[in-house]
């Protein structure tokens, strides 16, 4: 109801479409751009003493080898805190596994790995219990994880990915 007292009755469609990263400052710097800033493991950009993280930064991901850019904060604020190390002197390689997680109304949705391309999706659990874990191979190869209401497993499958560990992943899913 409007404030004159006009009552709207309508439905109501959120959708999100995607980020696009804001890159004019970047670009004006003459920074390599490729759906993002283009970093190095280390984060670097293309320019001498200038790092990227977060949203905009695109790098290379030695778990998928795949040039990757994560919209999700908790990415953010670890590449910051890499990013930070590295302007200190450090020679540190950000090579976190991507994930991210999301909550829609009263269900909560994980992803960890990457997976662009796939042979299959092995799902287990119920979706109806919202209790589901799905595993996305790739040949031989689990390379991303997605679950519901399973946080467990996603936390066990980002620690398997981080050692390359595909027994333990297959026992996840």
């Amino acid at each position: 109801m409007l404030k004159d007292g006009t009552r709207i009755e309508a439905d109501l469609v959120v959708m999100g479409v995607g980020v696009r990263p804001s890159l004019a400052v970047a670009e004006a710097a003459g920074l390599t751009i490729d759906h993002g800033v283009v970093v190095d493991e280390y984060l670097s950009t293309s320019a001498p003493g200038i790092w990227a993280a977060g949203d905009i930064a695109s790098w290379p991901d030695p778990h998928s080898g795949e040039r990757l850019r994560v919209e999700h904060w908790v990415v953010a604020e670890r590449q910051g805190q890499t990013a930070a190390r590295n302007m200190l002197g450090r020679r540190e390689r950000f090579d976190a596994v991507p994930f991210f997680w999301s909550a829609h109304y009263d269900v909560t949705i994980a992803y960890v790995g990457h997976a662009t391309h796939w042979d299959r999706i092995a799902i287990s659990g119920s979706f109806a219990g919202r209790n589901v874990v799905a595993a996305f191979h790739a040949g031989d190869r689990i390379t991303a994880v997605a679950t519901i209401f399973r946080d467990d497993v996603s936390l066990r499958a980002e620690s398997a990915m981080e050692r390359d560990d595909q027994p333990a992943l297959r026992r996840l899913a």
